[in-house]
């Protein structure tokens, strides 16, 4: 139970700095080998939000790029680099494959997958599309490239509901996956004719209203930025729902002095960037220490290292590799979100 009279307590226990496993060499010396092999590799630092600090500090710092995947998507497209070097989970680096086949795309592993992804066994889903063949496929970038080229279009938390929205005035009617959050807060927000996969986020789900009234009642004050993969109980009493992208923006725009940012911490060094004056608290979620399945970090996100960056450029390991064909067909759906999102901004 939150000592809903102690702020002490409460900042301990939500906001500790969670830091980098140490290895034997210092952090600053693996940055530095990071460094010199990207420019002998010829490659680029692409990073999520939600990768360690460190990690994101680095691709700053090298001319890479730290953001969401959609905007890692269009940044390793249009990169003169001939090596992408993705810090994310998989379905990131395969979609960096997709779109730039020319291109060789390094991961620092292989290992780091995602929840949503494991959840959408590609002949599941498309069993479950082939049952309402009359229905269009949307689904969440979150997917394996083989789910990808089952769907008619892929989206991101950023252009979700604007392109179901662009669906709607065409009066299609969708199937959504996998996450059945995003989904169903896309479907209260436009009213749409959507069947759900049965998907969830493990970070994401374990967020619980309870808990963030308690931390409320502590921090009256503080806003609520909400990512729309939580629940629905979550998204309800959120002051600001949103990406990650888009979250970033409200800390820095919203006027209150402390954050309730229920997302994956690692987003938490965007906003110190953009807002360093305001106090950012971690949204509670449904365990604690060794019981908790995710405490607001993504365990595959946590994945990416320093020490595995240094190994795969230097031995070019963890490379992705997409079959021809099944890349072909997901570019489609890939093209139609970048083909969107350019025509939107016109």
């Amino acid at each position: 139970m939150i000592l809903v009279n102690d702020r002490v307590f409460v900042q301990q226990h939500l906001a500790t700095e969670h830091l980098e496993k140490m290895t034997p060499q210092s952090k600053d010396e693996l940055k530095a080998d990071v460094k010199r092999l990207l420019i002998e590799q010829d490659a680029v630092l692409v990073a999520h939000y939600y990768t360690p600090d460190v990690i994101q500090e680095l691709a700053e710092e090298t001319g890479g790029c730290v953001s969401d995947s959609l905007q890692m998507a269009r940044f390793g497209n249009q990169h003169s680099a001939s090596t992408l070097l993705v810090a994310g989970v998989r379905f990131m680096g395969e979609t960096a494959k997709i779109l730039t086949p020319q291109k060789r795309i390094l991961m620092p592993t292989l290992e780091a997958t995602c929840s949503l992804d494991i959840g959408c066994p590609v002949d599941e889903f498309s069993a479950f599309c082939d049952q309402h063949p009359d229905r269009t496929v949307v689904v969440y970038a979150n997917t394996s490239a083989a789910v990808k080229a089952r769907a008619d279009w892929v989206v991101t938390s950023s252009i979700a509901l604007d392109v179901v929205e662009h669906l709607m005035d065409r009066s299609e009617k969708l199937i959504w996956g996998p996450d059945k959050h995003l989904g169903s807060y896309i479907q209260q927000q436009t009213g749409a004719d959507m069947l759900m996969w049965n998907g969830s986020c493990i970070v994401h789900e374990e967020f619980k209203a309870k808990g963030i009234l308690d931390l409320k009642r502590v921090y009256p004050d503080a806003a609520l930025l909400v990512h729309p993969e939580s629940p629905a109980s979550v998204v309800e009493i959120a002051d600001v729902v949103g990406s990650t992208s888009q979250l970033i923006r409200a800390a820095h725009e919203l006027p209150n002095k402390t954050l309730i940012v229920a997302t994956d911490r690692g987003i938490f060094y965007k906003m110190r960037q953009k807002a360093p004056e305001k106090q950012f608290l971690e949204a509670p979620t449904g365990g604690m220490g060794a019981t908790c399945r995710s405490c607001a970090h993504c365990p595959w996100m946590a994945l990416n290292e320093l020490e595995a960056m240094v190994e795969s450029l230097r031995d070019g390991s963890n490379e992705v590799q997409v079959e021809a064909g099944l890349a072909k067909r997901a570019m489609l759906p890939l093209e139609r979100m970048l083909d969107f999102t350019v025509n939107a901004s016109h």
